[in-house]
Formats: C-alpha cells, sequence, structure tokens
C-alpha cells in the first residue's frame, strides 16, 4: 500500500478529535468540590436559603459518597450561566424498596420524600438523636395537639414524648435499643414546633461544649476511663454525675436500629409491655452517642443491664426482676417485717398475761 502523508495526517487528526469528543463529557462534568465552592459558600444566601449546602453537613451524608452529578445529572461546566434549571433525581431510582413500602402508607398523600428528609443532610439512623428523628414529624404535627392526644391513654405523656421518638410506635421499625444523649437540662420546658429541639424544648450538648470538659482529649476519655471501648455501668454513673455542675445531663431514649417507612398505628403499642418487658430480655443493648464536629454522632456500646436505674435509681417505674431500687427493697421489707411483727407480738403479749387472764376469768365466775 502507498504511504501518503496527507492522508496519514487527516487521519491523525480524525482519531484525536474523535477521543477528545468521548472524553469531553468526563471533562466537562461538575466536581463536587466545583459545586460546594458557590453553594457551600453563604453569600449565595442571598439568591435563596435553598441553595446553601453547608460542606460539612453534607461530608456527613450517605449522599456523599455518591456525589452531586449522580442526582443532578444536568449539570454541566456551564452552569449557572447556561441558564438550564438542574435535574432532580427521583428518590425511587436508588431506594425503590423505600419507594414502594412508602406509598402503601397513609403519608405518602400528604407528603413527598423531600417533606421529611433534606438531601443534603440526611443520615443514617445510628449517627442521629432521638430528638433529630423527631423534628420532621413537628414539621406538620403540632406539638402542643399531640401532647394533648397521647394524653387521653397514655400516662406521664410528657416523659414519653421526651424518650420515644415518633417511629418508634408508628412505624415497623426493629431492634430496638436504648440510646443515651447529653442534654443541656436548664433548657426552655416549653414544647413546642419554634423550640430548639422538636420535643420538650430540650437541648443537646455540642462538641465544642463538651471538648471544653475534656481539656482538649478525646470525648471517649470522658466515659472511657480504663480504654477498653465500651462503658460500664459504673464508668456510666460517674459521667453522669461529673454533667450536674456543668447543667448538663445524660437521657435515654427508646430507639429503632432499623427504621421503616410504614407509617401506621400499631396495636401492640398500646400494651406498656412493649417497652417495659419484665425479666432479662429488659436487658437491652444501650449506647451513648456522643457528637462529632461535623454534627454527627458516634455511639459507644454500654454494658449491658439496667441503665436507667443506674443513672436515676428508676424514679418513675420499677421493673421487677430487673431493676433493683434500695429504697423500694428496704420499704418493701419493712413492709413484710411490720406484718410479721404485730401477729407476733400479739401473740407473745398474750402469752405473757396469760395467768393475769385465768385470775380475772375466775374472779368473774
Amino acid at each position: 500500500m502507498r504511504y501518503v502523508p496527507w492522508l496519514t495526517g487527516i487521519l491523525s487528526v480524525a482519531i484525536i478529535s474523535a477521543m477528545s469528543f468521548m472524553v469531553q463529557p468526563a471533562a466537562m462534568a461538575m466536581e463536587d468540590e466545583d459545586c460546594l465552592g458557590c453553594h457551600g459558600d453563604k453569600s449565595i444566601l442571598d439568591s435563596g436559603d435553598n441553595l446553601y449546602i453547608d460542606p460539612a453537613t453534607f461530608a456527613a451524608t450517605t449522599h456523599a459518597a455518591v456525589g452531586c452529578t449522580s442526582c443532578h445529572e444536568s449539570v454541566s461546566d456551564d452552569h449557572p450561566d447556561d441558564g438550564v434549571k438542574p435535574s432532580r433525581a427521583q428518590c425511587g431510582e436508588c431506594h425503590d424498596d423505600i419507594a414502594a413500602e412508602y406509598k402503601k402508607s397513609g403519608h405518602c398523600e400528604c407528603a413527598t420524600c423531600t417533606s421529611c428528609h433534606n438531601p443534603h443532610k440526611v443520615r443514617n439512623p445510628n449517627v442521629v438523636s432521638g430528638v433529630d428523628e423527631n423534628r420532621p414529624c413537628a414539621q406538620c404535627h403540632d406539638a402542643q395537639e399531640t401532647i394533648d392526644q397521647h394524653a387521653t391513654w397514655l400516662p406521664r405523656t410528657k416523659l414519653h414524648l421526651e424518650s420515644i421518638p415518633c417511629i418508634a410506635c408508628h412505624t415497623g421499625s426493629k431492634d430496638y435499643m436504648i440510646t443515651l444523649y447529653i442534654q443541656y437540662q436548664h433548657a426552655p420546658k416549653k414544647f413546642s414546633k419554634s423550640s430548639e429541639a422538636a420535643v420538650v424544648g430540650t437541648r443537646l450538648a455540642t462538641y465544642k461544649e463538651l471538648a471544653s470538659l475534656s481539656h482538649g482529649k478525646d470525648l471517649e476519655k470522658l466515659l472511657d476511663r480504663n480504654g477498653d471501648g465500651k462503658i460500664s455501668l459504673r464508668e456510666l454513673k460517674k459521667f453522669n454525675e461529673s454533667l450536674k455542675p456543668y447543667g448538663f445531663r445524660l437521657w435515654g431514649m427508646f430507639m429503632p436500629e432499623k427504621v421503616t417507612h410504614s407509617y401506621q398505628i400499631l396495636d401492640n403499642r398500646w400494651d406498656c409491655s412493649f417497652c417495659h418487658a419484665s425479666g432479662s430480655n429488659a436487658m437491652q443493648k444501650s449506647y451513648i452517642a456522643l457528637p462529632n464536629e461535623d454534627g454527627t454522632y458516634k455511639r459507644l456500646p454500654i454494658e449491658r443491664g439496667a441503665i436507667m436505674d443506674t443513672l436515676f435509681g428508676t424514679p418513675n417505674f420499677y421493673m421487677l426482676a430487673v431493676t433493683r431500687n434500695h429504697l423500694v427493697t428496704v420499704l418493701g421489707l419493712l413492709i413484710i417485717a411490720g406484718g410479721a411483727v404485730v401477729p407476733l407480738v400479739h401473740g407473745t403479749l398474750r402469752f405473757l398475761t396469760r395467768h393475769n387472764r385465768k385470775g380475772s376469768d375466775h374472779d368473774k365466775g
């Protein structure tokens, strides 16, 4: 075959152009750093509140792993100058099983996924607090009305709504456990949607506040004093006592590990034993959640046992065969002893005075 220099040149240019065209979309694709360069700058708030994305918050989400353009595919290298509104992926494209489950619930008629979940802030249940879980509910369900509705059948309503996320009773969630959080206990007690927390106005301790107590050490060192990676009941009690002078306390939430989207009212949730099970079954897994700098929480396992009794002496309930309340035990023993002493003393006195009674009976005869 005859060598033609000009033909070779043309073919080379064609091949290079084709290769450039093939790699062009990848080169033009926006990286997360490019997106957050603008959307992570608070000055963008002047153009709309929903345009700002906190970089640290987004980095802690499950969506950060897939990247911005996975959901906003139409974003080009010319954005926003091209005037094209970015496309938005439908949640069901990835979460098809959850979408199918949610479609069967009553909530799907009045709320979309993003009504409850901000895709730029979404997190797994194991790195959020019970207070965080309740915030989406409080957007539609007035807090005071919620108290009033539950008070018709639920004793100590306020206490329960402080200790149980809505989804614990109103979904088919599974694998429940107690998760302790550090609260600022002098927060306002008004229960309203406008309060900093979604329930009873309580406020969670921040990383910065707890870091000042640890004097530069890891927050874990405040609890795990022997460095074995988990918290004993004794360590937990000492830590709770050390918090009181600073206005903090530990508070327990009855949290589900696996969350479902089948919002409903379940019959077994009316049964007190669903939470207050007696015997060894009540020795559930427990964790303490410590805040991270990015707003998430790190959970540390706690020794199995009656943690509420360890912390508070169970002032609000007494679980037979599980909790050990010294005061209640002493009172119970006194009642039993009193019941035994009365007939014993009475019988002893009658025995000692039997001769006197005989003489008295003889005189009467």
